[in-house]
């Protein structure tokens, strides 16, 4: 997990390990709410998920069907960006 510009002051990191849970972006954003707190549930409602180069808003599954256990997707958060 990559943390970008808000992202990354709302955790206080650049970077972490994340465990997969159940899969999905929904799950995923759960964990970083309650981690994380109001500051990064401000940056998830507005912001988005890049997963192995695919934006992403929506809460379904994280897989991109090349993973696996040997090669978890990379999965960046991204703040809002000025000008839409």
């Amino acid at each position: 997990m990559r943390y970008f510009a808000s992202a990354a002051e709302a955790a206080g990191r650049e970077e972490e390990l994340v465990e997969r849970g159940d899969g999905t972006l929904a799950s995923l954003r759960a964990r970083l709410s309650e981690r994380y707190g109001a500051e990064m549930q401000r940056v998830l409602r507005s912001g988005s998920f890049l997963v192995e180069g695919t934006v992403r808003r929506d809460d379904g599954p994280i897989a991109t069907g090349g993973g696996g256990a040997s090669h978890p997707p990379t999965v960046d958060v991204l703040p809002p960006f000025a000008g839409g």
